[in-house]
């Protein structure tokens, strides 16, 4: 009775080690890996997104609005997004005010029924920066060296977002079926 015990103690004290390790290593592989929550990127009026490599503010600065002589504050001249019915991206980014910058690459957002998927455009490649499903749609992406494809999904509903770059620079198509 006694051997059964240490044998079953002994075998509980290895299989808590190896869950233990193999919780670490899992841990340590997928820190930092597409699991994460993605990064958010300032909206603008036209839905397209154009940012340079470093931030115009932080996220949790507010701009001052601006005060007029008499101490109020000024009416705002942002423009009101109108709604967009499709699901083709906007073709011509907005870009945010001008700032010295010698990086090539370009953060492009591209808003379709089924979510939005974010691109950094290099000159030669791309990254998929985040990709969010919109309400009750789910999402799948494939990364190749060559290509990005990001799919929503919506009962038998597909958008799909498709980068490419394995012939020049990196293009964008977005399909829906």
């Amino acid at each position: 009775m006694l051997r059964g015990l240490v044998h079953v103690l002994a075998w509980s004290l290895a299989t808590g080690a190896a869950v233990t390790l193999s919780w670490w290593g899992v841990h340590t592989v997928m820190a930092g890996t597409a699991y994460d929550p993605p990064r958010a990127l300032p909206i603008t009026a036209g839905g397209a997104t154009t940012q340079g490599t470093r931030p115009q503010i932080a996220s949790t600065e507010r701009p001052e609005p601006s005060r007029s002589a008499s101490g109020t504050p000024a009416p705002s001249t942002t423009p009101v997004p109108s709604k967009r019915s499709g699901t083709s991206p906007s073709p011509s980014p907005t870009t945010p005010p001008s700032s010295p910058s010698t990086s090539t690459s370009r953060v492009k957002s591209y808003d379709t029924t089924g979510g939005r998927a974010v691109f950094d455009l290099g000159t030669m490649s791309a990254t998929l920066v985040s990709a969010t499903p919109g309400p009750g749609w789910s999402i799948q992406v494939w990364k190749t060296e060559s290509w990005i494809r990001v799919e929503f999904a919506s009962g038998t509903q597909r958008v799909t977002v498709f980068c490419t770059w394995h012939d020049g620079p990196p293009h964008v198509d977005v399909e829906t079926y």
